[in-house]
């Protein structure tokens, strides 16, 4: 008998829902929030209020897409946390109505932990055991990946995360946001001839503050003796600064990799979308023998495609949540 999975994900400012049958994604939409682009980042109560605009539209585009009836969904995965609280309330909420009102289980899903299994919802998958570096605006970590469900961070960020040094350095160079695409763009253009810092980090721990404070001063250096230096420097800025943040991933990933022996190495997250690290990983795999895999750009960034591949393998070990569930804002693998 088949099984089909809607998948619910509200952790941030995308909404997105998907249908899963039988392991297999049938169907993956999200609705983006432009409204934050004004503000630099995401405003918190404007996410929240956009995901109720937002949720019954896209789970009935997923329906729709997928060629099933709602009825034929036979359980409803969602993300419990990391996440804006406000919005993990938007999608445990329609996640417990839409059970109730189909009498189906709920599985509740660790957003991080979906963006590793994001691997199993495409070809080629990873063997197991194998590495993950999971990189987004709020997370950077390496994670061993024992089985599906059996997972251990082996290092993480001690302070600010990969994706929020792009934001803000974005921010510092007068971009738009979310910076991290722009900055990517731009640094195609540019050879990466200015110097920054790698932070001196024991173990596989990572520490992207330092050099955020790093690329400040750099740019006040600079504007003091050139008011037009952003300008006319741009593309190499943006290229030295990619340049940079990229390095230190591999540099951890790799040192990870010597520990323990695994060649299996995939990377996930937003910043998994970056041009830079996704073709250092495959250079670093070609030098160091590693099999990689990197995830298409749909699962790359905040996707329920994710959420109902986690909620499969959850589902086959039937561990199921009750409707007392709630919202978890900040939730460690």
């Amino acid at each position: 008998m088949s099984v089909i999975i809607l998948g619910i994900e509200s952790s941030c400012d995308d909404t997105s829902a998907a249908i899963l049958k039988d392991g297999e994604i049938l169907s993956n939409c999200t609705a983006n929030q432009e409204a934050h682009k004004l503000y630099g980042g995401v405003v918190p109560e404007v996410a929240s209020r956009a995901h109720q605009v937002n949720i019954i539209p896209v789970v009935d585009m997923a329906i729709k897409k997928a060629g099933i009836k709602k009825e034929d969904i036979n359980a409803v995965a969602f993300t419990r946390g990391p996440g804006l609280i406000g919005s993990l309330i938007v999608g445990v909420s329609f996640a417990k109505a839409f059970a109730m009102s189909l009498n189906i289980p709920m599985i509740e899903v660790n957003h991080m932990q979906a963006h590793v299994l994001a691997h199993f919802a495409e070809n080629p998958k990873p063997q197991l055991p194998f590495l993950c570096l999971t990189v987004s605006g709020g997370h950077t970590q390496i994670v061993l990946v024992k089985d599906h469900l059996d997972m251990e961070v082996l290092g993480e960020t001690i302070d600010d995360a990969a994706g929020e040094a792009f934001d803000k350095t974005g921010k510092l160079l007068g971009l738009g946001y979310p910076a991290g695409p722009l900055i990517d763009k731009h640094a195609k253009e540019g050879t990466p001839r200015f110097s920054f810092p790698e932070p001196k980090i024991p173990d596989l721990n990572f520490s992207f503050s330092g050099l955020k404070t790093s690329i400040l001063y750099f740019l006040k250096k600079g504007l003091k003796e050139n008011p037009n230096f952003i300008n006319e420097n741009l593309n190499d800025i943006c290229a030295s600064v990619q340049d940079r943040i990229v390095s230190i991933l591999i540099n951890k990933l790799t040192k990870a990799c010597k520990q323990t022996g695994i060649k299996e190495v995939a990377i996930a997250g937003g910043v998994s979308a970056n041009s830079a690290l996704r073709q250092a990983l495959t250079d670093a795999g070609q030098q160091e023998g590693w099999n990689t895999y990197i995830p298409s750009f749909q699962f790359c960034t905040d996707n329920a495609g994710m959420i109902a591949v986690t909620g499969y393998y959850k589902l086959q070990r039937k561990e199921f949540v009750g409707h007392e569930v709630k919202p978890i804002a900040r939730y460690a693998i």
